[in-house]
C-alpha cells in the first residue's frame, strides 16, 4: 500500500441537526422514563431517599457521549417524571411539600450542572482526538511528500491525499493545474481522470483564479434557472431533479506561497443533503477563519508548500545542471582548443619550413618535416575520433558491429601503426598462443588499446617499459596495459574515467582527458568493464574485460 493510500479520513461527515437532536430527545427520554418505571415498580422511593442520584448516571452518560443538548434533556424528564410518578400527589405535577420543591430543584441544577461539566469535557476530547487526527494527516502528508523526489510524484502525493482525507467532505476528484514553459495552465495531477485535458470555460477560469487570487465557484445549474453572479461561469450540468437533489459542483482554488500563486487547485464537490449538514461540507464559503474550513486550509497550505519546495528544487538541479554544463563547455574549449592548436601548429610549422624556396633542404630533413606532418596529423585524428565517439556514446548512437577476431593479431596491429610514438620505448607483451578468438568490433577496440597506449606514453618517461598482457578469466578475455610510471592517487581511480578529468598536477601534459572516457564507454558497449590499478613497485595498471562466448571456448580447445 502506498503512502498516499494510507492518509487517513478526517472525520464522517454528520446527518442533518434535526435528526441528531431528535436521536438525543429520544435517547433522553427513553432512558429517563426507565429509571422512572425501574424505582416506580421497585418501590424504591422513598425508602431509599438519594436514588434520584440515579438520573445523574443517565446525564453523566448522555453529556460525555452525546453532548449537553442530550444531557438538559434527560435532566429535564428526569425532574418532570420523578415529580409526576414518585412525588405525592402522585400523577400531578403538584408539590404538597416545600421540602420536595427545594429537593427537585436542588436535583435539576445539579442535573444540569453536571450536564454541562460532562458535555464540556467531553467537548475537549472531541477537540484534542480532532488535533491530534489533524497533527498525524499533516505529518503523513508531509512524509509522504517527502519520500517523491520528482515534482509529478509529489502532485499525484498531494492530489491523491485531498479525495482520500476529504472525501467524506464531498470532495469526489482533485486536480492540480500549474503554468507550462508558456505560462498556459494545464492539468499536471489529477487523482480520478488521469489524462485529462481543460474545457475552455475551465481553462478561462483557471487563469482567472491564478491572476486574481480569488476562488471561484463553477455552479451546477441543472435544477432550476439561476443568474451566475460574478465570474463563475455554469460548467457542470449533472443533478437530476428528485426529492432529495445532490448539488455537484466544482471549486477552483488558487495556491498561494506567500503572496505568490503558484497553481491552482480543482476541486470536484458533491453536496447530498441526505447524508451531511450543509455546514459540515466543502460546499460552504472557504473562509480561513470558519473551523469548519480551518483545517482544510491548513492542509492545502501544508500541501502546497510541498509542491513548492519540490519546484525550487528542480530549479535548483536545473541550475546547477546549467552551471555544470557551462563548466565542462568551458573545459572542453579549454582543453580542446590547446590540443587542437598543438598538431595543427605542428603541422603548419613543417608545410611552411618545407615551402621554403630560399632553402634547400636535403633528402632526411624533408623526410623528417613529412614524418612530423604525419604524426601530428594521426594524433589530431585521434582527437577529433575522441570526441566524435564520446558524442555518440552520450547519444546512445554507439553500436559495435561485432565480429570474431584474434586478441594477439589485435594486439600487434595496433603496436604496428604506433611505432612512431612509441619509438624509444620497450614495449613487452605476454600473450598466450592459445587464446580463443572474441567478438568484437576490430576499429573500436584498435580505439581502446591506442587510448591506453598513448596514455601511458605520454605520463611516463621514455625509459619506463610498457607491458601488454592479455589471459582468460573463466569467460571473460582480461587485456591489461602497464607501466611503471609515477601511478594514480587513490582518490583518482574512480573518477580518472570521467570527461576531461585530469589527476591533479598532470596538468602540464598534453590531453584532452577524453581518451579514457571514450575507452570506458567503448568496451561497456561490449559488455566488459574497464578499471585502473597501482602495481606493486610503481607504476600503474589499466585493465579492461571482453565477454568470450562458450561455443568458441570450446572450439578452441
Amino acid at each position: 500500500m502506498s503512502e498516499v493510500e494510507r492518509l487517513p479520513s478526517y472525520s464522517a461527515r454528520e446527518g442533518p441537526l434535526w435528526r441528531r437532536y431528535l436521536i438525543d430527545s429520544v435517547l433522553a427520554i427513553l432512558g429517563s422514563l426507565l429509571i422512572t418505571t425501574i424505582i416506580f415498580a421497585l418501590h424504591l422511593y422513598p425508602s431509599i431517599p438519594n436514588i434520584s442520584l440515579t438520573y445523574i448516571l443517565l446525564v453523566l452518560a448522555l453529556g460525555s457521549t452525546r453532548g449537553l443538548f442530550a444531557a438538559v434533556v434527560s435532566s429535564l424528564v428526569a425532574f418532570l417524571s420523578f415529580d409526576f410518578f414518585l412525588v405525592p400527589p402522585f400523577y400531578t405535577f403538584t408539590i404538597a411539600r416545600p421540602e420536595e420543591w427545594i429537593a427537585l430543584l436542588v436535583f435539576l441544577a445539579t442535573a444540569i450542572i453536571t450536564g454541562q461539566l460532562t458535555s464540556a469535557l467531553h467537548l475537549r476530547a472531541e477537540q484534542a482526538s480532532r488535533q491530534a487526527r489533524e497533527t498525524r494527516i499533516l505529518y503523513e502528508l508531509v512524509r509522504a511528500t517527502n519520500n517523491e523526489e520528482e515534482l509529478e510524484s509529489q502532485l499525484s502525493v498531494v492530489v491523491h491525499s485531498v479525495v482520500n482525507v476529504f472525501s467524506s467532505w464531498g470532495v469526489r476528484d482533485c486536480a492540480i493545474l500549474l503554468p507550462d514553459a508558456n505560462g498556459k495552465l494545464t492539468i499536471r495531477a489529477s487523482a480520478m481522470n488521469t489524462g485529462e485535458q481543460l474545457t475552455p470555460d475551465e481553462e478561462a477560469t483557471a487563469s482567472w483564479v491564478m491572476k486574481q487570487a480569488q476562488t471561484v465557484e463553477l455552479h451546477d445549474v441543472s435544477l432550476a434557472p439561476q443568474q451566475s453572479t460574478g465570474f463563475a461561469p455554469r460548467a457542470i450540468v449533472r443533478s437530476t431533479v428528485s426529492l432529495h437533489p445532490v448539488r455537484r459542483f466544482m471549486r477552483m482554488i488558487p495556491l498561494k506561497t506567500g503572496a505568490k500563486v503558484i497553481g491552482v487547485l480543482r476541486l470536484q464537490l458533491e453536496d447530498d443533503p441526505r447524508h451531511f449538514t450543509h455546514e459540515k461540507s466543502l460546499g460552504v464559503d472557504l473562509d480561513r477563519t470558519k473551523p469548519e474550513t480551518a483545517f482544510f486550509w491548513t492542509f492545502l497550505d501544508q500541501a502546497t508548500s510541498g509542491i513548492e519546495r519540490a519546484r525550487l528544487r528542480r530549479e535548483s538541479l536545473q541550475i546547477e545542471l546549467l552551471r555544470r554544463t557551462d563548466a565542462l563547455r568551458a573545459a572542453l574549449l579549454s582543453s580542446v582548443s590547446h590540443d587542437l592548436r598543438t598538431p595543427l601548429s605542428s603541422i603548419k610549422a613543417a608545410a611552411s619550413s618545407l615551402l621554403q624556396e630560399d632553402v634547400q633542404w636535403d633528402e632526411e630533413a624533408r623526410r623528417s618535416f613529412a614524418l612530423a606532418i604525419e604524426q601530428e596529423a594521426d594524433r589530431l585524428n585521434r582527437l577529433v575520433g575522441n570526441l566524435l565517439d564520446m558524442s555518440r556514446i552520450e547519444g546512445g548512437a554507439l553500436k559495435p558491429e561485432k565480429e570474431w577476431y584474434p586478441v594477439d593479431e589485435l594486439i600487434h596491429d595496433v603496436l604496428g601503426h604506433m611505432q612512431p610514438i612509441l619509438q624509444g620505448r620497450t614495449v613487452v607483451t605476454e600473450l598466450p598462443t592459445d587464446l580463443p578468438p572474441v567478438e568484437l568490433d576490430y576499429l573500436q577496440m584498435d580505439q581502446v588499446l591506442t587510448n591506453l597506449i598513448e596514455n601511458a606514453v605520454r605520463y611516463t618517461p621514455i625509459e619506463s617499459p610498457i607491458e601488454i598482457t592479455a589471459h582468460l578469466e573463466g569467460e571473460q578475455m582480461v587485456i591489461s596495459v602497464a607501466d611503471r610510471g609515477p601511478g594514480i592517487p587513490p582518490v583518482d581511480l574512480e573518477r580518472i574515467f570521467d570527461k576531461f578529468y585530469r589527476v591533479l598536477g598532470t596538468q602540464h601534459t598534453t590531453g584532452s582527458g577524453l581518451g579514457l572516457a571514450v575507452s570506458k564507454g567503448l568496451i561497456e558497449a561490449h559488455g566488459g568493464r574497464i578499471w585502473a590499478e597501482n602495481r606493486e613497485g610503481g607504476g600503474a595498471v589499466f585493465r579492461f574485460t571482453l565477454p568470450v562466448g562458450k561455443t568458441r571456448m570450446e572450439t578452441n580447445e
